[in-house]
């Protein structure tokens, strides 16, 4: 019997990069996976197969979130993984870069918890996990509202956590390192970004996707039911240097 077998998990920005990863993870593990996205999710369905099924949603707008969770019924699990990474320096940052970064990193995570929550209540218990970003811990000078954003992001789980913990909801935080995907890539890859971030790392080479599925399973798992609050830094050792 797999690990998830009977369960629905909801995934945020599953058409690529990590949440595409995350989502085949969960199918593979057992689990049927609702995937949020704006973009087309053709690949990841394909990926999968009939254990996926994507819906068309922007995160930000509220009636887009509800009516989604609607459709999806029934949840336990939930990966807010859906986010924005603009490199834009800090003097250059508009308000309207600010908040639209906020919305997507912030506000989105909040909307689809707070829709999906009384999925969870239902449920008995639930597993609730936000992908935020070692470089809260590193403070990069490059990406100060994308910090700032998962900071805040950090901050959401912990008081979720302190709320949802007498009714055997956990709330979690993994914070990637930098890692290789197309999103990244379009960043930071182009003048060796990747290769600059390895180097400061305990264990000296670019993260993979797949470097994190392990702990995406782990705080996922029914049986992690007394893990609650927690950042876990999955950056190659970094963010103790």
């Amino acid at each position: 019997m797999a690990r998830f077998d009977g369960l629905t998990a909801v995934v945020t920005g599953s058409a690529q990069g990590l949440g595409q990863v995350f989502a085949v993870a969960l199918a593979s593990s057992g689990a049927r996976v609702a995937g949020f996205d704006m973009a087309d999710q053709g690949s990841t369905a394909a990926l999968i197969g009939p254990s996926f099924e994507p819906f068309t949603v922007d995160v930000t707008d509220p009636d887009q979130v509800l009516r989604a969770v609607a459709a999806v019924g029934e949840a336990q699990i939930l990966v807010n993984n859906a986010g924005i990474y603009p490199p834009i320096p800090f003097e250059e940052t508009s308000v309207a870069d600010l908040r639209r970064i906020l919305r997507v990193n912030v506000e989105g995570p909040f909307l689809v918890t707070q829709a999906l929550l009384p999925c969870l209540r239902r449920a008995g218990w639930g597993r609730i996990v936000n992908i935020a970003s070692a470089a809260v811990f590193a403070g990069p000078p490059d990406i100060v509202a994308y910090t700032a954003s998962k900071a805040a992001l950090i901050g959401l789980t912990r008081s979720l956590a302190t709320l949802l913990g007498p009714e055997n909801i956990t709330v979690n935080t993994i914070a990637p390192g930098l890692t290789r995907t197309d999103t990244a890539a379009r960043s930071t890859g182009a003048d060796g970004g990747f290769e600059r971030v390895a180097a400061t790392q305990r264990v000296p080479r670019v993260a993979e996707p797949s470097d994190l599925v392990s702990t995406l399973l782990y705080v996922c798992d029914p049986g992690s039911a007394f893990l609650t609050g927690q950042t876990i830094n999955v950056d190659g050792g970094a963010a103790f240097l």
